[in-house]
């Protein structure tokens, strides 16, 4: 019966480690998701690839959500809906200071309306220091406009969930450990 109930409890943590190890936290900032292993900028019912990179810094990686460090980084928005190609699209970055009633004011980087026939804007911007901001892509059809609103932080290193996964595998080692001397202790007693 222990022998069952260790093979049992052994399954059960192993389930466990294998499902956090391979679980991946997304996080959605406004307008940005993760799906399919791609970033998508949500700008009313059209969506766009969004790809920023850090040649200097963090070479080939991608980020789609916060910028690991200051400096220069190069931004790609590819519109995945071709129904985008005729409108105008603006992008605008600016300081979140928790109101954007003067964006003039807080805009730190500004591309004008332009329509983009190849579906493709690309922009470089170079971060001089760390901190929080907005971003604003906005699509225009005639008198309609889409606004996308997805704030992110400058700095953050590049946050990585190795620290988490690898503390929540040693909690789940150690939980395994102490099952697997507990059960062998009681069937020596038995």
């Amino acid at each position: 019966m222990i022998r069952e109930w260790m093979r049992s409890s052994s399954k059960w943590i192993g389930a466990l480690v294998l499902g956090m190890a391979c679980s991946l936290q997304v996080h959605a900032h406004g307008g940005l998701s993760l799906a399919d292993d791609m970033c998508k900028l949500t700008v009313g019912p059209y969506t766009m690839h969004f790809t920023g990179y850090q040649p200097e810094s963090t070479q080939e990686q991608e980020f789609c959500e916060d910028i690991p460090n200051v400096g220069r980084t190069i931004v790609a928005l590819d519109y995945i809906d071709e129904a985008l190609r005729p409108m105008t699209t603006e992008v605008r970055i600016i300081r979140d200071t928790g109101s954007e009633e003067n964006l003039d004011e807080i805009t730190i980087f500004h591309i004008p309306p332009k329509v983009y026939p190849s579906g493709s804007v690309t922009f470089e911007y170079n971060f001089p220091a760390e901190g929080s901001f907005v971003g604003l892509v906005t699509v225009r059809d005639n008198d309609t406009e889409y606004v996308s609103r997805f704030p992110f932080a400058v700095g953050t290193g590049g946050k990585s969930n190795l620290p988490l996964i690898l503390g929540a595998l040693a909690v789940a080692a150690a939980a395994g450990f102490f099952f697997m001397k507990k059960g062998k202790a009681q069937g020596e007693e038995k």
